[in-house]
């Protein structure tokens, strides 16, 4: 009888509203099946199994830069290790310069149009009518024993042969000799290359994606086959490195681990100022100082000297040469290490890199540790360089330059962030290292989370909007056919920075600060950093750790942000006002017939509330029937019941879904008195009906307004409906905000 009693309750309500059975819960569905099954190799919970396995590449290099011909030459020994179970007859290569080879993907598949007045710089650009000879020239590709190997390029992509099988737990050696034209970065966008300064007639190379390396091959698609386009990365594996740099003797050289030859690369003043820095902690020190930068640019040393340097356990090694960088230096004590933040930068990055460049990177260290992990290598570096923000273990290049000695709010904050950003990427996805060709957002949008974390943390004057649900609207206001979810491959991504950044940050701000609560959220955030530093993590692997760690089902959530184009629109609908008639009314309770003055009642004219000027309605509570107890003995006190709620003033609130993206409902009641009070309301309130739901609440007060996310958590697109009573103005909203301040 309970049971039927409540069936016959639940399809009262919502026959009400108007929805079939069919429409309910499709949006709180589990993901199932759209995650893959869980194995010895990748477990339900979002850990590695007990079989997890990835394998590594040991890389020995001597390259050089003429600086006269901008020819970068070198020679490499990999060495592979077959830690898989499985038996390997060839190996994959990424050759990433081929992206700028004659036929290359990206120029063939390029899409564009001719219109009116197009700057010359970009229209040359855009056609691929650069005068430039990309790519790889591939000179020999041996074995330990100086034999050939048979070996095939496909584009991007180079195929070796082996001449006898890799079984489980071997490993093979073989050296690669090459060389590229360095690109001119104002005429080609990249992410390596050269800067040239007419001024002084100096360059300054940034050298990424500069040597063939190995492709990933894992327990999820085998060899990692999709060619690099150029707005993919990257997918790399763990490995150690030792690395020779050959320049001209007055460069000075930022690099990827640790530099072996400080006695030879250095001067001895410099040499000591290295050494000091390295238990500096309160500010950083000269390591090359201006003036000695200003005379390097004036000289033009016709000797050469190799930089020697080591980096263990890196997925990459990217290095920055120039005779233009002063170079700063600073210690960072983390709780498990003390690495080094450094700058390199030249005299354009002034006064602002001497500055914030090293602050920003010891910032960046400090709260992304406290986030994650400790920061695990030696070295942070940051190099300025013209329009650039790209990161690689241990050094990233980034942009920010003053005009005339200016430094403007505008310019502080994009240099800052961008310095925190590139720095953060050390993090994910150097160390928790997903693969960037097949889902930007694991790297991309988990960092911008994270840079928007450190300037809350550190820098709260600088602009917070990106990464927030209020930054991500104008992105959700767009048409559907514009935009694609989340989960979409780095190639076929459209509005790639909202896509890839903006949203899914704001994503984890929304879940972190309105769903799950800081506490929880972080717990669960680290969990899956420390289950997957040094590992190679997929999107379930993240969306089952946070679950898994934080005790709450969030498929709804991933569902939804992540998997779909749906957006948080959610008006307040409607309105009613009531409080409970002193006097006892008549109602009879046979059939339950309902009149005028009852709960249901739509106003006092038998229409809707447009406001509260007309007062609550009346509404009578009633005598339990003995019938509605069923089988129980006891009984409730009907008259105290009523006394408690004689004077209370209820609200029957309706919201109306109509975006689609199911979401908390922030909730804020002002009374006439002038006080506040806000309700928060789980997403889950929308599991049995998607589309709209009713909600009463009680208060000792009178309602004067209700706003609905009155602070703009929810990323909701449209907030003039957010608003009750409604004015014809459509700054409601906005006036409401503005009274709050």
């Amino acid at each position: 009888m309970k049971k039927v009693l409540f069936v016959f309750l639940v399809f009262t309500i919502f026959s009400h509203q108007g929805f079939t059975q069919e429409e309910w819960g499709k949006k709180f569905e589990q993901l199932g099946e759209s995650l893959p099954t869980p194995n010895s190799y990748r477990t339900g919970s979002g850990a590695p199994g007990v079989n997890y396995w990835q394998q590594r590449a040991d890389y020995s290099i001597d390259v050089e830069i003429n600086d006269e011909t901008q020819v970068l030459t070198g020679s490499e020994t990999i060495t592979y290790y077959n830690q898989s179970p499985d038996v390997l007859s060839y190996l994959w290569v990424q050759l990433d310069q081929n992206v700028r080879a004659k036929g290359n993907l990206a120029d063939l598949t390029r899409q564009g149009a001719v219109r009116d007045s197009v700057p010359t710089k970009f229209f040359q650009s855009g056609i691929g009518a650069i005068d430039y000879e990309g790519g790889y020239t591939i000179k020999s590709v041996k074995d330990a024993g100086g034999k050939d190997l048979g070996h095939m390029i496909n584009r991007t992509m180079m195929r070796i042969d082996l001449p006898e099988t890799l079984q489980p737990g071997q490993n093979f050696s073989f050296s690669i000799d090459w060389s590229y034209q360095i690109y001119d970065r104002m005429l080609v966008d990249g992410r390596g290359g050269y800067e040239y300064f007419p001024e002084d007639d100096n360059y300054a190379y940034t050298c990424a994606q500069w040597y063939p390396r190995m492709a990933v091959y894992d327990d999820y698609e085998g060899w990692q086959n999709k060619q690099f386009i150029g707005r993919g990365e990257f997918a790399l594996t763990f490995g150690n490195f030792e690395v020779n740099i050959t320049v001209p003797s007055d460069h000075i050289v930022a690099a990827t681990g640790e530099l072996q030859n400080a006695r030879q690369a250095l001067t001895k003043k410099q040499q000591e100022r290295f050494e000091q820095a390295k238990t500096t902690y309160d500010k950083p020190v000269f390591v090359v100082t201006p003036e000695e930068a200003l005379e390097n640019e004036s000289s033009r040393s016709k000797k050469k000297t190799t930089w020697k340097f080591k980096a263990e356990n890196v997925r990459d090694f990217a290095f920055a040469s120039s005779r233009k960088y002063i170079w700063d230096a600073q210690a960072v004590k983390l709780p498990t290490n003390t690495p080094l933040a450094m700058s390199f930068y030249p005299k354009e990055g002034n006064p602002l890199w001497a500055d914030e460049s090293t602050k920003a990177v010891k910032n960046t260290l400090e709260v992304y540790s406290e986030k994650t992990f400790d920061y695990p290598y030696p070295v942070a570096i940051s190099v300025n360089a013209a329009n650039q923000g790209m990161e690689y273990p241990m050094i990233c290049f980034n942009f920010g330059r003053p005009r005339n000695n200016q430094v403007p709010q505008r310019l502080l904050d994009r240099t800052v962030s961008v310095i925190v950003h590139e720095v953060g990427h050390n993090f994910f996805p150097m160390i928790v290292n997903s693969d960037e060709r097949q889902w930007t957002w694991m790297d991309e949008g988990l960092n911008t989370f994270l840079e928007r974390e450190t300037k809350r943390l550190r820098y709260p004057d600088l602009n917070l909007v990106w990464g927030s649900p209020k930054g991500i609207v104008p992105y959700m206001k767009m048409e559907k056919n514009k935009i694609r979810p989340i989960m979409t491959n780095s190639e076929q991504v459209r509005r790639f920075g909202y896509n890839a950044y903006g949203k899914p940050a704001a994503a984890l701000t929304l879940l972190r600060e309105t769903i799950m609560g800081p506490e929880l959220f972080d717990k669960a955030f680290k969990e899956y950093a420390v289950r997957w530093k040094f590992k190679h993590p997929k999107p379930a692997d993240f969306f089952r750790t946070m679950e898994d760690a934080s005790g709450v089902d969030l498929d709804w959530f991933w569902r939804g942000w992540f998997y779909s184009v749906d957006n948080v629109d959610v008006s307040v609908d409607q309105v009613k006002w009531f409080r409970m008639r002193s006097e006892e009314v008549a109602v009879e309770n046979k059939g339950r017939k309902v009149k005028k003055g009852d709960l249901t009642a739509s106003g006092n004219d038998g229409g809707e509330f447009s406001d509260f000027s007309a007062g609550p309605e009346p509404f009578s509570l009633v005598e339990t029937d003995p019938r509605y107890y069923g089988e129980f003995r006891n009984r409730i006190d009907d008259k105290a019941v009523m006394a408690k709620f004689a004077d209370k003033n209820f609200y029957e609130v309706k919201f109306k879904n109509k975006g689609g993206l199911v979401t908390p409902l922030i909730v804020q009641f002002t009374f006439s008195d002038g006080s506040s009070q806000t309700e928060r309301i789980p997403a889950e309130i929308w599991r049995l009906n998607e589309y709209e739901v009713t909600k009463v609440f009680a208060f000792d007060r009178e309602v004067t307004n209700i706003v609905l996310d009155p602070n703009e958590e929810t990323a909701d697109t449209d907030t003039e409906d957010n608003v009750f009573p409604r004015k014809t103005q459509a700054s409601q909203f906005d006036q409401f905000k503005e009274k709050g301040k």
